[in-house]
């Protein structure tokens, strides 16, 4: 016990600060009383009349716990931890669980331990799961390969939450044994594995939840979430800048199950977070759905500290760590103040305070190619029956569309020939082993007069680009290669924009509003220039069209995989 702590929650001495006039949403009963918050060396003291250094009028504004995000890739918002903090806590976000396999797969255990310290320090607290998938599945190509030897002696850390989302689903059912070890290893240090089973059988969820799986964020319908509560899982509500999922799942909700239930943001881009807000963006989208505005502060505060195992806050109570929201109302949720371990860090919208960053190193210099081809993005299909991949308004799911195509005589599908049609390629850029392949994308996407080339790929983050035009799409990737990784869009040889990120090929060390403004830059372009398809996600869409673990049909550097039958085939449809 600390004793000062003591001597001020006994009023022996008097507390750091009391915040007086607020009307404070109790998450534990399901009530909103008036009332005064005292706080003391980062902690919440209690709700009497303490003597205190500090005092604040609340003004009746609504005092809300620190909000959680479940389930976040840092990485996704193009930004290093300490910029990414300072663009969510001004949006209350006081604590993120974070799953750092997007630098893991670039850097490997290097990329890990860069998060781990890069977070450390950080007025927003980041709890790291460990990658429980380097690389996502055996067929990719990543810059590491991670076994349970490697990550396990990180679950004594106390920044490490556990085992993050366990994406080898696959490999999970057929027993194998570095899955099912880093699994046991996670369980057998007290921690939680998250999982990852989009579109599965009841039977495989019966498997997951089995072995220890304790969570997914993979939900896209009530009757997904409705199995996951069945089985004893937290259902993480996605709202995320691609995967929009909260809208299909608030139905759903009822006064039982949404105490199984939270808020994540998986991947969010910055400029849709200065938009939208963070996890109050959810919070706000529920209560507008008609939840209460109670639960849905739950939902985003103690239901995810609960689910993670941090005891020490989720609410406001003695005891608990001092994470507080001030909010203008329960309809809005405009955030006045935010307070993280007891510090004011924003206020306004605006940080009070920059952040300092740890510095990267050799995360830096991480795009590394083999020569290329004579011509890298031939493909053949002499049957002229094609199979292409087709997208989903605001999803990440594919389909596996089959196509006639108008080829040259050597069975060459020509873009000229295939108006609309776009050619698809996935580069290896880790290790230089000249492995690439290329695919056909489908007509809905857009994509007009030029190519976009990027080192945001996931899982395995190699470069994929996409285009109408062959010389173009060599051109962005020879930008992208000099810059080290970061967006280009190239359009008749030239170089119209550019998004550098330099560490790992995935992030900036400038501000959030600065890579915002790039990115709306690249945004505005995708929409007047290239006509890309509103209902998708310019550079997203493209970055999850070389994932192999969500449905159906994805391009990795080894070829195009079926991810529903889980094998490689041939992009002619007769092979």
């Amino acid at each position: 016990m600390n004793k000062d702590f003591w001597s001020m929650a006994t009023g022996h001495t008097p507390a750091d600060l009391r915040i007086d006039n607020v009307r404070i949403v109790d998450v534990f009963s399901g009530e909103i009383r008036e009332g005064s918050v005292s706080i003391g060396l980062g902690r919440i003291l209690g709700f009497g009349a303490f003597e205190a250094r500090e005092v604040m009028d609340g003004k009746g504004r609504f005092l809300l716990p620190g909000f959680i995000d479940g389930h976040v890739h840092i990485e996704s918002s193009m930004l290093c931890p300490a910029r990414f903090a300072e663009l969510v806590l001004p949006f209350g976000t006081t604590t993120v669980v974070a799953d750092p396999h997007e630098i893991a797969n670039v850097k490997g255990m290097d990329g890990i331990n860069y998060m781990l310290r890069a977070s450390r320090n950080l007025p927003l607290d980041v709890r790291i799961m460990l990658p429980s998938c380097v690389p996502a599945l055996p067929v990719e190509d990543a810059g590491a390969v991670l076994s349970a030897d490697d990550i396990s002696p990180l679950l004594a850390d106390a920044g490490v939450g556990g085992l993050a989302e366990m994406m080898n689903v696959p490999g999970l059912v057929a027993g194998d044994d570095d899955v099912l070890e880093k699994m046991a290893r996670t369980l057998a240090a007290g921690k939680v594995i998250d999982g990852h089973s989009p579109m599965v059988s009841r039977s495989t969820l019966d498997v997951c939840a089995a072995l220890g799986i304790g969570t997914d964020h993979e939900c896209t319908t009530v009757e997904e979430m409705e199995e996951r509560i069945a089985r004893g899982m937290y259902v993480l509500l996605r709202e995320g800048s691609a995967s929009r999922d909260l809208q299909h799942l608030l139905p759903g909700l009822t006064p039982e199950n949404q105490r199984r239930c939270l808020f994540c943001t998986d991947d969010r881009q910055p400029s849709d977070i200065l938009e939208r807000g963070h996890i109050v963006n959810n919070v706000r989208m529920a209560v507008r759905f008609g939840i209460d505005p109670v639960s849905a502060v739950r939902m985003a505060t103690l239901n995810a500290a609960e689910c993670y195992g941090m005891r020490d806050r989720g609410g406001i109570a003695p005891g608990r760590r001092a994470d507080m929201v001030l909010v203008e109302d329960l309809k809005d949720f405009r955030v006045l103040a935010c307070w993280a371990g007891g510090e004011l860090v924003a206020k306004n919208g605006g940080m009070l305070r920059s952040l300092s960053m740890a510095d990267p190193g050799s995360l830096c210099k991480s795009v590394v190619l083999a020569p290329l081809p004579e011509h890298p993005f031939s493909v053949r299909v002499p049957s002229g029956r094609a199979r292409v991949i087709g997208l989903r308004p605001h999803s990440l799911i594919t389909d596996c569309l089959l196509r006639s195509v108008e080829t040259g005589a050597d069975g060459e599908v020509e873009l000229a020939r295939n108006p609309g049609l776009l050619k698809i390629a996935v580069i290896e850029r880790h290790h230089a082993t000249g492995k690439m392949s290329t695919g056909l994308l489908d007509s809905r996407y857009g994509l007009k007069n030029g190519a976009i080339a990027t080192t945001i790929a996931h899982d395995s983050h190699n470069i994929v680009v996409a285009g109408d035009s062959e010389a173009d799409m060599l051109s962005a990737v020879r930008e992208v290669e000099r810059m080290q990784g970061g967006i280009v869009m190239v359009s008749q040889g030239k170089v119209l924009a550019r998004l550098p990120l330099p560490v790992g090929g995935l992030m900036s060390d400038r501000p959030a509003e600065e890579v915002s403004a790039r990115l709306n830059e690249l945004f505005a372009l995708a929409s007047s220039h290239y006509h890309i398809w509103e209902g998708a996600d310019a550079f997203m869409t493209l970055s999850f069209l070389a994932l192999p673990v969500i449905p159906s049909i994805k391009l990795t550097a080894r070829g195009l995989f079926d991810v529903d039958r889980f094998t490689f085939v041939d992009v002619d449809a007769s092979r």
